[in-house]
């Protein structure tokens, strides 16, 4: 039984707002295209076609979409696509997901949402103030409030969603306000993605996060968490639940975790395929679904390559206590989150921290859950 994933972003790098630190603004725009528009229904259904191809009865996909902005695309794309995937004759477990700035989310979007149970990520940058500077409209008005109203129509269907919450340099400061903006908000799941440096970035923008605000931010955070946590309170945090599957289940849950890329399949809307959404550029294209399966797309030697190349590791990570257990990590978070110029490893600190107090962690939860 097979679980693939498989990432679409059916309205390209098109978005109805100008985020200060898109790293996905800047990705298209080092390609000859930088934005590829909408999916056609033609390549919408050649795309399910060949990715059927791969899977047997009993499989497991999960189709998640991205952008820019996604839900561009359209109600009816979805719509469309979800017809698609039911007409097909492979008995195949489908499971949906989404990425959303939230901003054109209305009450049929949500019964379409809730009908056919999409996970739902929805950004919000942990407080208000820190939204509004940077996840900016056309017109460079700040969308905090419109947000907002889509976390409460979320709450209102039913829909089963997360937080996703860019992390700048300077909103990791603020961990006690975002901890307790979420606590307001009595939001159950959050992923803190570290906001990056342009490709090929000689100097660090003011966005981009640091190895020791990274370090920072978790320190605050983790005395926050588990204080609530002792109280009975649990917030799932993506970073703690990645730590846990690996150093407790022996899982891996993320991508980058120990060091090695793992096969990710992201799909542009002209149906270009890409091993990673970091490198979604003319030099890592593996040809297009609509000409290839992806078994046989990811069977290449650039596909090798691109999961085999890696930055070879700072003199830091030799004498690293956590070295098996990291390896470097992911190569385009590196200057974000692991080693900096100085020597300092963010990451390193926060295992340093986490991981004497897993056992105590895992019996909090348990009985939390219950």
């Amino acid at each position: 039984m097979k679980h693939i994933s498989v990432l679409v972003k059916p309205a390209s790098s098109l978005c109805n707002i100008r985020c200060k630190y898109c790293f996905y603004a800047d990705v298209s725009s080092h390609r000859d295209v930088k934005s590829f528009g909408k999916m056609k229904p033609a390549v919408t259904e050649k795309m399910i076609t060949n990715i059927f191809a791969d899977l047997d009865d009993g499989d497991h996909l999960t189709l998640a979409f991205q952008g820019g902005e996604p839900t561009l695309a359209g109600l009816g794309y979805f719509q469309s696509l979800v017809s698609l995937v039911a007409k097909q004759e492979k008995k195949v477990h489908v499971h949906y997901a989404m990425q959303t700035n939230g901003i054109v989310i209305n009450d049929r979007w949500c019964a379409f949402l809730k009908e056919h149970d999409f996970l739902v990520g929805l950004s919000i940058d942990g407080h208000p103030l820190y939204h509004d500077l940077n996840r900016l409209d056309a017109k460079g008005r700040g969308t905090f409030q419109r947000v907002l109203q889509t976390k409460q129509l979320f709450d209102e269907y039913g829909i089963e969603y997360n937080v996703l919450c860019v992390l700048t340099n300077p909103l990791a400061k603020e961990a006690k306000k975002v901890y307790q903006f979420l606590k307001k908000q009595q939001i159950q799941y959050v992923q803190f993605i570290p906001c990056l440096d342009d490709l090929g970035a000689v100097k660090k923008n003011k966005y981009s996060l640091t190895p020791k605000r990274f370090a920072s931010f978790y320190h605050q955070l983790l005395q926050l968490w588990l204080q609530d946590l002792r109280q009975g309170q649990y917030m799932s945090v993506k970073l703690f639940d990645d730590l846990l599957n690996l150093l407790v289940r022996r899982q891996v849950s993320a991508c980058g975790i120990l060091g090695n890329c793992q096969v990710q399949y992201v799909i542009e809307a002209n149906g270009s395929v890409y091993p990673c959404d970091f490198y979604v550029l003319d030099e890592y294209c593996l040809g297009n679904i609509q000409e290839q399966t992806l078994k046989e797309l990811f069977e290449q030697d650039l596909s090798k390559l691109f999961l085999c190349s890696r930055k070879s590791l700072p003199d830091t990570c030799e004498t690293c206590p956590f070295k098996a257990m990291c390896n470097g990590g992911c190569k385009r978070m590196q200057d974000a989150m692991y080693v900096d110029n100085q020597g300092y490893c963010g990451y390193q600190q926060v295992l340093k921290e986490f991981i004497p107090k897993t056992e105590e962690i895992v019996t909090l939860i348990q009985e939390v859950s219950g």
